[in-house]
């Protein structure tokens, strides 16, 4: 096996955008993402773990460095705003990178 280096794309957000925002990152290019549920307090209060619309959800894509611009620019433009957003980037190596975009 090979191993290569790419980028992980973590997302925490808001669960009523999972839908929405796992489309967007399959529309950019991505192969494929996980989704778990997320809590904890920052800016906008304290957020529980449950998976009411009320609720945070974390999206991780692995991905290129080209892929990962292209997400987080489309994530600033259309949901910095006007959602509670963190978004972060971590460098990766990864065995069968042939399976990350």
């Amino acid at each position: 096996m090979t191993d290569a280096s790419r980028k992980l794309v973590t997302i925490v957000t808001e669960a009523i955008l999972e839908v929405e925002i796992c489309t967007a990152v399959e529309s950019l290019g991505a192969t494929g993402y996980t989704v778990t549920n997320a809590r904890g307090s920052g800016s906008r209060g304290v957020r529980d773990a449950g998976w009411s619309t009320d609720s945070n959800v974390r999206i991780e894509v692995i991905c290129s460095a080209e892929l990962a611009r292209r997400i987080e620019n489309h994530m600033q433009k259309f949901y910095y705003e006007n959602y509670a957003m963190v978004l972060f980037e971590t460098d990766v190596s990864v065995l069968r990178p042939e399976k990350f975009s």
